[in-house]
């Protein structure tokens, strides 16, 4: 029987992958997280997003992977955002230490977002800089909000808010909220890319908030909705 390399079973081109993320590709295909990787869906400065296979008895089901690029990733900048979160304290400014926590800490942001309610995709494993996730969608992935804007921008911002709210609740904030991240599956808002999101208890959160309400509303008020961020900032905080 010919063997068959991880390059030629996950489908990539030569140079794509370092040798270390092939191999643990290469480890979460063997213990079943996912049969395939198939087809890239974004490919940024600091990570690549693929769409990846998993059957699922007579189904077949599409999952998400996100690859932090250890060589690209802008290394600095992540260490000053992770080490003001008081779950990060020990971490030292290391590139490859920072690149796996802030993968571990999108992990653990969509655990708990999804602990409390909001909408996000469930998350099936972390390993190092991999992060494996629920693909938002029916055939195709679900289109950020900026791409595909809403019938009802009213209705749409309330959901919003109220997902930021449940968030809020829950001991986070996004930190990095827009119309980028919010995906617009079936007419109702999904959140995603929890890298930047910290514990409410984090000495910035406030203004991470602020400014999470500041981005929404600005694009909606382009769509014609106009709402006061004091007012929204009071909704959120309220029990």
């Amino acid at each position: 029987m010919a063997t068959v390399t991880s390059q030629e079973r996950f489908k990539t081109a030569k140079g794509v992958f370092d040798d270390f993320t092939d191999r643990n590709l290469f480890e979460l295909h063997s213990r079943g997280v996912f049969d395939e990787l198939v087809s890239p869906l974004k490919v940024g400065k600091e990570s690549n997003v693929f769409i990846a296979l998993k059957h699922q008895g007579d189904k077949i089901e599409k999952r998400i992977v996100k690859i932090y690029r250890q060589q690209n990733c802008d290394f600095n900048r992540m260490f000053e955002y992770i080490r003001q979160d008081p779950r990060y304290e020990y971490l030292k400014k290391h590139r490859r230490e920072i690149i796996f926590a802030w993968t571990q800490r999108e992990y653990k942001n969509l655990l708990k977002a999804h602990r409390a309610g909001v909408r996000v995709p469930k998350v099936h494993k972390w390993m190092f800089n991999i992060l494996v996730e629920e693909m938002i969608g029916d055939d195709e992935p679900a289109l950020p909000l900026k791409d595909t804007h809403p019938k009802h921008p009213e209705v749409f911002l309330n959901l919003i808010i109220e997902q930021m709210k449940k968030l809020y609740h829950g001991g986070l904030i996004h930190g990095d909220l827009s119309a980028f991240n919010i995906l617009n599956y079936n007419e109702t808002p999904v959140l995603i890319d929890f890298s930047q999101s910290t514990v409410v208890k984090t000495p910035n959160s406030q203004e991470l908030l602020e400014r999470d309400i500041k981005n929404i509303l600005q694009f909606f008020r382009k769509l014609g909705v106009k709402r006061e961020a004091e007012d929204v900032l009071v909704q959120i905080k309220e029990k």
